[in-house]
Parts: C-alpha cells; sequence; structure tokens
C-alpha cells in the first residue's frame, strides 16, 4: 500500500477514536420533529448525509438533502434561503464568496479534510516534469491559491510573499522550469488531466473524474494544521437557532467518521476536533 495513503488512513482511525471519546452519544434533549433543508455536492457525500440524517431522525429533525454539482450554487441557495444548511466547503473558499457576494453566511461546525493533489498520468514525480510543462489549477479564488501553493511547495513556483491563502497565477514571483498555469473550472480540471502534463484537483473532484489516488497523485499538500477543513455553514441570523447544535452533533458521531473514511477509501479524514472561528 501506498505511504502515503497508509499514513491517511492511520490518521482517520485516530480521528476515530478521538471522535468516540470526545463527542459520545447526541444529546437527549427531545424537540419537535423539523424539516432542514441542507445543499451538498453530489457524490460520495450522499452517502455519508444518509448516516447523518438517520442520526438526526432520532433527535427530532427530518433532513431533506439537495445535491449540486457546480460550488458556486449551494452558498446562492442558502442566502436565499431555499436552504437552511450546506455543507461542501471551506474557510477561505466562504471568504472569497463573502467578499464578492455579501453573504451572511457563518461556519458553525466541522465536517471532514480533503488534502489537494497534483497528479500526473504522464510523470511520475514532480521531479519528471519538464520545462514548459502545463499544470491545470481550478479557476475559483480560494481553490487556484490553494493549488498554487501546493506548487510552490513543491518547489515549481515561487509567489509573492504578501498573498496569504488567495494568490493567483499573477503572484507568481518565479518559475524556474517555464512552468504553464491552465485555470479550469473544478469541475473540469480533473478530467482534462489527459490533455495536461499534471493537475491540481480537489479529492472530491479526483474521484468523480475517475483519477487514481494515490496512484495518480504525485503531490499532496500537508494535512496538519490545514486552514482547508470542510463545514457546515448557515446563515448567520440561524447560527444560534436550537437546531443548528443537534444538526452539528449529528454530524460530529463515530458512526459518520467510519462513513467518510469508508467512501472516500481514507483519503478524506473527519476533521471536527475544535470550532470553526467566524
Amino acid at each position: 500500500m501506498n505511504k502515503n495513503k497508509r499514513t491517511l488512513i492511520a490518521a482517520g482511525l485516530a480521528s476515530l477514536t478521538l471522535v468516540a471519546g470526545l463527542f459520545g452519544p447526541l444529546a437527549s434533549t427531545a424537540q419537535a420533529a423539523q424539516t432542514l433543508r441542507v445543499g451538498i455536492m453530489s457524490g460520495e457525500d450522499e452517502d455519508v448525509w444518509r448516516v447523518v440524517a438517520a442520526n438526526a431522525a432520532q433527535h427530532g429533525l427530518d433532513i431533506k438533502v439537495t445535491t449540486f454539482s457546480d460550488y458556486t450554487q449551494p452558498n446562492e441557495a442558502l442566502s436565499e434561503h431555499d436552504l437552511d444548511a450546506n455543507s461542501f466547503q471551506h474557510k477561505p473558499y466562504l471568504d472569497a464568496q463573502v467578499a464578492a457576494r455579501h453573504y451572511t453566511i457563518v461556519p458553525v461546525g466541522f465536517t471532514y479534510v480533503q488534502p489537494i493533489g497534483l497528479y500526473s498520468r504522464k510523470y511520475p514525480s514532480v521531479g519528471a516534469l519538464p520545462q514548459g510543462a502545463t499544470i491545470g489549477v481550478p479557476n475559483d479564488p480560494s481553490n487556484e491559491g490553494r493549488a498554487l501553493l501546493l506548487l510552490q511547495g513543491q518547489g515549481l513556483i515561487k509567489l509573492r510573499s504578501d498573498v496569504g491563502l488567495l494568490p493567483t497565477a499573477r503572484d507568481i514571483a518565479s518559475n524556474p522550469k517555464q512552468i504553464k498555469i491552465k485555470e479550469l473550472d473544478a469541475g473540469i480540471v480533473g478530467r482534462a488531466i489527459g490533455d495536461l502534463d499534471a493537475a491540481v484537483v480537489n479529492t472530491d473532484w479526483a474521484i468523480k473524474a475517475g483519477i487514481r489516488i494515490p496512484q495518480e497523485r504525485i503531490a499532496q499538500e500537508k494535512v496538519d494544521g490545514s486552514p482547508y477543513r470542510n463545514f457546515i455553514a448557515v446563515n448567520e441570523k440561524d447560527a444560534n437557532a436550537p437546531w443548528v447544535k443537534t444538526l452539528v452533533a449529528s454530524y460530529q458521531q463515530p458512526n459518520v467518521a467510519a462513513k467518510i473514511l469508508a467512501v472516500y477509501h481514507g483519503v478524506t479524514l473527519p476533521a471536527w476536533n475544535g470550532a470553526p472561528q467566524q
């Protein structure tokens, strides 16, 4: 088994043990049945949320899941109150969306972390990438920044020192291999891997694109201290509603952690130790 995958699975199992010890059973406070509309991305998360919904049903919440295939849609639907909550994003992505669209959406509970990876079907390692290689990256602000930081971490480029978590290709200060950055929609970059020398792809989209993980992964970002933990989000006015605590508790359970590890084959890890910062 690939060393990276062994490390990820071990970390996931450790997280699962912590979950069992720290969170225990859901609070038993009785409450009237309430329907909640939750937006998620289609695919493996649908299996995860079936477990969450079963947990929530025991505590008075009837979760109705709406699936999306585009990252921009769940926040719009939440802002328009077509949803009560969504679960698909990390803080840098939400921050960029808030800045661009003035949403009043806040995180209320962590879910999992998906380390973004650099994949190639032509070259076995980062060092083997040729001069002038074309590398695909997601074109939304937070994920492009994340991709470029990964490329910098691998020594392929150097970014300006003041770019924070949201650099763009214009912030590349040094590019010794003359890497060509090709910006593509997050849902397309993985499917285009055959036409590229390499591509930085979000884990969920890599799975949907049929990329073999970890066989075709030649680099990945660090997990420890990652700012890219995903979370459940709600409109700010709902942040202290009683159902929010029940919804988050329904997610942050050992059976949900086990399902995450199973459906994502150990490359997505439960990540709810601590509370997200608003």
